[in-house]
């Protein structure tokens, strides 16, 4: 009896020591399943261009602005920065030849381009005479930097040779070519023509310089 029941303890100790490496196999697969890394999600990215960019900053405009009102400066001599002057007559064969002459006083270069006006006025400012004839010509730009000069030639029959009517200016309005103010030039060289078939004045096309 003691042989017969032997093998079967020794059959139930088998059958318990296969179920226990079952069992921790099992376990062992389990935890291996559950501490695999899972897979992570690739963070978003914003594309370019997209209305969560960041927005892109202008460049100031007042720059180019800037650059535009440069551009757009006009080159003009204006009356405000000019000095007017008669010149010395120079007299030949019965003329009465005066430089008017136009100085630049402002701190900026600019430009005289054509005749100026030239009207003789009385004390109480009226207009003497007809306006003078612009003599033929050709005119040049004439570019004066600051303190420079231009001239344009007054010139008239001599009043005691051609017989013309006459009146005695108290000045002589200067203005600059495409300006509407005129400059106030004391007239100290005596009798002009004012009437009479004698009695025409004419004037130049400005030019560099201070006169001939």
């Amino acid at each position: 009896m003691a042989n017969t029941s032997r093998p079967v303890g020794r059959t139930a100790l088998l059958a318990s020591a296969v179920a226990l490496l079952g069992l921790v196999g099992a376990c062992g697969s389990e935890s291996s399943t559950s501490s695999a890394p899972q897979p992570t999600q690739a963070p978003r990215t914003t594309a370019p261009g997209t209305g969560t960019a960041p927005a892109a900053t202008a460049a100031p405009s007042d720059t180019a602005g800037s650059a535009s009102a440069s551009a757009r400066t006009d080159g003009r001599c204006h009356t405000s920065e000019l000095r007017a002057a008669v010149g010395r007559v120079d007299p030949g064969a019965g003329q009465r030849n005066f430089p008017i002459v136009l100085t630049n006083t402002s701190d900026r270069t600019c430009t005289l381009y054509g005749y100026p006006g030239a009207a003789f006025v009385g004390a109480s400012g009226e207009q003497l005479g007809p306006d003078p004839e612009r003599a033929p010509a050709s005119p040049e730009t004439v570019t004066l930097t600051p303190g420079k000069s231009a001239w344009a030639g007054l010139s008239f029959s001599s009043p005691q040779i051609s017989g013309a009517r006459t009146a005695t200016p108290a000045a002589l309005l200067v203005t600059p070519p495409d300006e509407h103010d005129p400059i106030e030039v004391e007239w100290t060289a005596g009798e002009v023509p004012v009437g009479g078939d004698e009695s025409s004045v004419s004037l130049t096309a400005l030019e560099a310089g201070t006169g001939p």
